[in-house]
């Protein structure tokens, strides 16, 4: 099974090739899945080698064959959540959640608590601004806790050092306030959305990424509002 990400580079590395004869550039395919780093497109390619759907050609430049590409699946995938205090390689629970060997809620308290899924975190994109109720997904109430809680795709791999990765949903809990080293979801200058680790200096506040391939970036005070903090992930593998 590959991420959204590595199914978007095989197939253009794929449609490049029938088009030109040549493999694309790393520059090139920076470009058409939007990464911000060639040393992320590496990490993708490795990783479509290692599963088996390209191979490059030795002593030639730029020279990769695509050996195969995945069937669509005709069933939904079951998605899984993983805890967010864990690594790359966390507790999975089953997405199941409260359901007996017939399908029911075990007791009368209720099992799960449907939550809305706003959209993507990315830049440019005020939270407010992806609000939509339309679309919610299931969780267990044991591990939501107390407060308000929203989920967000994540897009992108500024955070995979901290497990989290390009098509991960991020269940967050609504906040406005957290502790150093919390990973946030942080409004920057009203306009911009990111999740990152939130550190503080003194009067500035350090947002951090989990992944040497992108700079911290240090704002003052007033320009920098949490808007939540997350408590865990929706994955489907």
């Amino acid at each position: 099974m590959l991420t959204k990400k590595q199914l978007e580079l095989l197939l253009f590395i794929d449609s490049h090739l029938k088009t030109h004869g040549t493999a694309p550039s790393f520059e090139e395919m920076k470009e058409a899945v939007k990464l911000r780093s060639k040393s992320g497109i590496h990490r993708l390619v490795t990783a479509l080698e290692e599963r088996g759907f390209l191979r490059r050609l030795p002593h030639r430049a730029r020279a990769l064959e695509v050996t195969k590409i995945p069937q669509p699946r005709t069933e939904e995938l079951r998605p899984q959540l993983v805890a967010s205090n864990t690594g790359p390689r966390g507790n999975v629970i089953p997405g199941d959640f409260g359901q007996d060997r017939n399908g029911n809620g075990q007791g009368n308290r209720p099992r799960t608590i449907s939550v809305p899924l706003y959209g993507r975190i990315a830049a440019g994109a005020p939270i407010e601004a992806l609000r939509d109720e339309s679309t919610r997904i299931d969780l267990p109430t044991s591990f939501l806790g107390t407060g308000e809680h929203y989920a967000l795709e994540v897009e992108g791999d500024s955070m995979i050092e901290a497990g989290i990765y390009d098509g991960d949903t991020a269940i967050i809990q609504r906040c406005d306030t957290a502790h150093n080293g919390t990973i946030v979801v942080a409004l920057v200058d009203d306009n911009e959305v990111t999740l990152k680790r939130l550190r503080r200096k003194g009067e500035s506040i350090a947002l951090e990424p989990a992944n040497p391939a992108y700079e911290t970036r240090i704002f003052g005070p007033s320009r920098v509002r949490v808007q939540g903090r997350i408590v865990g992930l929706l994955r489907r593998y």
